[in-house]
């Protein structure tokens, strides 16, 4: 690795703490130097600029309009009305608005240097906290939104929060930068001196950042494919005996670059219940040994995975939990990625309301929607838990069956939309936030987003598909934040203007798509997708949906196969026939 690599600052920094603490206290620095701004990450934020304003600034010889991006971390997407409040009421600190997450957290856009402790500290003192919300580690666990009451879910719960709190960071830098050194009960055990090593990560951490799910069929709304790890729960009676594991999932990659490529996750075995976290170490402990710490865009886990093969990982991991079993893959089938939006019961006589949320951003806008009244109002009269689901929406829960009317009226007052009208590929359609504020995007993506929708919904109703779950997904770079690599039809930013036409994932999120065409103009996006639309219309059998049309005719069929970026994509569509099962069942 060369000097002032990113695995040189880990072991230097004592802990991920560099000099973050006198930076934060100089108010004459307007922002962090490099060392300081890669470890940045570790506790939550990163340092970005406003891109709107980086031309005219170099231009005018004068620095970047220095801002950050502060991401809150919750196992599963739960947070309580007093900590919804707390995260609404520091949107005002930053943009004026909360950004819904695809990992069921919180980021805060355009928080300026000044005001950076004081968010970070308020979340932690709500009892949640940002620590290993970005950076080299374990990220935010993701478990299933929807609150049922059913052993499978109470137990996903349970285990989200046994699998965050089991792979926090021990350092104490976090306390000591951001809540000058108090130890709140989140952080109990994540306060080890300077000198020490952190007993999971280590001196250096993981080669790159890691991610874990739990996914409850037959709704796959985590994206369980797209994981490092994914568990799936098995049961007999009214007790989860355990749960299937499946790694080496990951869709970040770089245009033309074929040694960077997506790749689905694959069954590494079933353990039981009792050994699901002694697992999970022991997976992480692998990537932590074995992991490419010479190449970043070739050190996630999926690398690993496909370099060494299946088996082998099989027996590392094994090493390392000797006395645990690991069985064969037990089977799995999953039928769709969407949320459950709308009314819905609990199981406990209570009921939860799953309320789209467009592309996640949670903000008033002037004459309506005025999202962010709506949800105060019902934390402050209410004290209704939240839940954020994996498609960045938002559930509300624990409605006794009295208070109903009582929210449907408050969401009314203000202009806060139903489902009801917009067609079921808008309803799922994600897209990544891109520009202004993300420094790694190519192209926009969420500022055009409901433009495409709506040159896209014209097709749909034109075609009498407003009813059909199309899943469409853009992002502003490859790297695959809004995990386009799945979707039915993606559109993945290239350069200003102009994006790579995907298609044929699946709404099961059990596929990869294929390129099918290097680049497209923003303004033709509509023209180049309605041939498709047209004809899955002219085509489809009787309530067949566009995933299954396309494996039918696309895949199983070996229709001709456009042009591929990468090698992989070639021997997806040469031997996709069943890939659903063969995820499964592999």
């Amino acid at each position: 690795m060369s000097k002032g690599s990113a695995e040189d600052i880990k072991l230097a920094s004592q802990g991920l703490r560099g000099n973050i603490k006198g930076t934060l206290s100089d108010a004459a620095a307007s922002h962090f130097e490099d060392a300081e701004n890669a470890l940045l990450k570790f506790h939550g934020t990163y340092q970005q600029d406003d891109r709107d304003l980086r031309a005219q600034l170099t231009k005018e010889k004068k620095e970047k309009a220095w801002q950050f991006m502060v991401r809150s971390k919750m196992p599963g997407g739960r947070l309580t009305a007093e900590q919804w409040l707390v995260h609404d009421s520091l949107a005002n600190d930053s943009s004026g608005a909360l950004r819904l997450t695809t990992r069921q957290g919180i980021q805060f856009h355009g928080v300026l240097k000044g005001g950076l402790k004081e968010v970070i500290s308020s979340i932690n003192l709500c009892g949640l906290t940002t620590m290993g919300a970005c950076g080299d580690v374990v990220r935010n666990t993701m478990a299933p939104a929807s609150p049922l009451k059913d052993t499978a879910h109470l137990d996903a719960e349970k285990l989200a929060k046994e699998i965050s709190q089991c792979f926090l960071w021990r350092s104490g830098g976090y306390a000591e930068a951001w809540l000058d050194g108090e130890k709140v009960d989140l952080l109990s055990n994540s306060n080890l001196p300077p000198e020490a090593e952190d007993p999971i990560y280590g001196k250096v951490y993981l080669p790159r950042k890691f991610k874990i799910a739990i996914a409850i069929p037959p709704r796959n709304d985590v994206d369980a494919f797209s994981q490092d790890v994914a568990l799936v729960p098995h049961l007999e009676g009214d007790e989860v005996l355990g749960y299937t594991l499946f790694v080496g999932g990951g869709f970040g990659m770089s245009h033309g670059q074929l040694a960077t490529r997506p790749h689905l996750a694959r069954p590494l075995g079933y353990v039981k219940r009792a050994d699901v976290l002694e697992t999970l170490k022991a997976i992480v402990l692998t990537q932590r040994d074995f992991g490419n710490r010479e190449d970043r865009k070739q050190a996630r886990l999926k690398y690993l995975v496909e370099s060494k093969g299946i088996e082998w990982f099989r027996a590392q991991v094994h090493s390392r939990v000797p006395d645990v079993e690991i069985s064969e893959a037990r089977p799995v089938r999953f039928e769709t990625v969407e949320d459950n939006l709308g009314w819905h019961e609990q199981g406990d006589g209570k009921w939860f309301l799953g309320v789209y949320i467009n592309q996640g951003r949670v903000r008033d806008v002037e004459g309506g929607p005025y999202y962010r009244r709506a949800f105060r109002e019902i934390g402050e009269t209410l004290k209704l838990p939240f839940i954020i689901t994996p498609n960045a929406n938002l559930i509300l829960a624990e409605v006794p069956s009295e208070s109903k009317a009582q929210v449907d009226a408050i969401l009314a007052k203000h202009l806060v939309p139903s489902t009801e009208g917009t067609t079921a590929a808008r309803r799922v359609a994600h897209a990544c936030v891109a520009l202004p504020t993300c420094g790694l995007s190519l192209s926009e993506s969420e500022r055009v987003f409901s433009g495409v929708l709506d040159g896209v919904d014209d097709i749909l109703r034109e075609l009498k598909l407003e009813a059909e779950p199309i899943l469409i997904r853009m992002t502003g770079c490859p790297n695959g934040c809004a995990r386009p690599y799945n979707a039915d039809i993606a559109l993945v930013g290239r350069a200003p203007g102009k994006y790579a036409l995907f298609v044929g994932g699946s709404i099961r999120g059990d596929r990869l798509a294929g390129l099918e065409k290097k680049v497209v103009a923003l303004a033709e996006i509509p023209k180049e997708i309605r041939p498709l639309l047209e004809d899955f219309a002219r085509n489809r059998q009787p309530n067949e949906r566009f995933t299954d049309y396309w494996g039918r005719t696309r895949i199983n069929g070996e229709a001709p196969c456009p042009e591929q970026f990468h090698v992989e994509f070639a021997e997806r569509a040469a031997k996709a026939k069943g890939m659903a099962v063969a995820v499964a069942m592999e």
